[in-house]
């Protein structure tokens, strides 16, 4: 075979590739790249759903927002729930994984029932909660009204956002699929050495299991950063103590629908676009996060696990 025929093959290969990712990239651009363009622009109007609008009007929708007192409190109130449902449902997942990864008889049942609630619609899960934290005759005002207290929980504006990371950490239970699988991934051999070494449970999981779990534990926390600003459903639906349970994407959707302010709402969803991703930027950064140790050698996940 001479250099012009493995040219040849080496170009149909090339244009082989380019075919294949052709239909995903018109799709990015049609229904990713391109809107998104344009809702940046229409972030640059005063386009409103009903009534006549001026049309463009620069940045004017930022800088409103950023001198609205409701921008403001929504905004802190979403960011004071995602500083204590963060790590408190990442600890409640590992918690049941750590649990479920028992060689217990029977533990496969409670795999599955303790998967149930991702199952349910938001919705009814809001409602459930909102029996619960009823302050006349809720579950929960039952059970330490035995004690002797009670709570008014939603309606309270000291204990409404500590209700909401009450549901998340109860939701989190559920989320033990990926770390479970982290587990299981961990080298057996590390395992029976740290044992052979005299470590006890807790030592070894938090020198040995967790350091090898890195990637899976950056990956769920960066997911619950997200999902923590885009808290919606359950906030809509019991609402809170005024202004003291309005969450950000509560607010969005108020002047986005309420108020028929669609430029400014989208604004809004640019603004926190540009905080989760400077988050995202600062943990990318801080965190070795592409270490693949499954494929390291045996010396480098040593020498990071007694690092650790």
């Amino acid at each position: 075979m001479d250099a012009k025929e493995i040219k040849r093959i080496q170009k149909r290969k090339k244009y082989k590739g380019i075919g294949f990712v052709l239909p995903w990239l018109f799709g990015f651009t049609i229904f990713a790249l391109l809107p998104s363009i344009y809702s940046f622009y229409m972030s640059l109007t005063d386009w409103g759903l009903v009534g006549p609008n001026e049309g463009f009007i620069g940045f004017r929708n930022y800088v409103t927002a950023f001198q609205s007192s409701d921008f403001w409190n929504s905004l802190s109130v979403t960011v004071r729930f995602v500083i204590w449902a963060v790590p408190l449902g990442m600890a409640a997942s590992l918690t049941s994984a750590l649990i479920l990864n028992s060689n217990v008889k029977g533990v496969s049942i409670f795999r599955g029932l303790n998967y149930v609630p991702t199952l349910a619609s938001g919705v009814a899960i809001a409602v459930m909660w909102g029996w619960i934290f009823s302050p006349h005759g809720g579950l929960l005002n039952m059970i330490i009204g035995v004690f002797g207290f009670h709570g008014a929980w939603l309606f309270d504006p000291k204990l409404v956002v500590p209700s909401y990371i009450i549901m998340a950490v109860w939701g989190a239970f559920s989320g033990f699929l990926t770390y479970l699988v982290a587990i299981k991934e961990v080298p057996r051999s590390l395992i029976e050495s740290s044992r052979i070494l005299g470590m006890g449970y807790f030592e070894r999981l938090f020198k040995v299991t967790i350091p090898l779990m890195r990637p899976i534990l950056i990956y769920n926390f960066i997911m619950a950063i997200i999902g923590g600003f885009r808290k919606f459903s359950d906030a809509y639906v019991l609402g809170g103590a005024g202004d003291s349970g309005k969450f950000y994407m509560v607010y969005f959707y108020q002047q986005a629908f309420g108020n028929f302010r669609m430029g400014y709402a989208v604004a809004l969803a640019w603004i926190l676009f540009v905080i989760v991703m400077s988050l995202m930027l600062i943990v990318y950064k801080r965190t070795p996060f592409w270490e693949y140790y499954s494929g390291m050698k045996k010396k480098k996940v040593k020498k990071h696990v007694r690092k650790a």
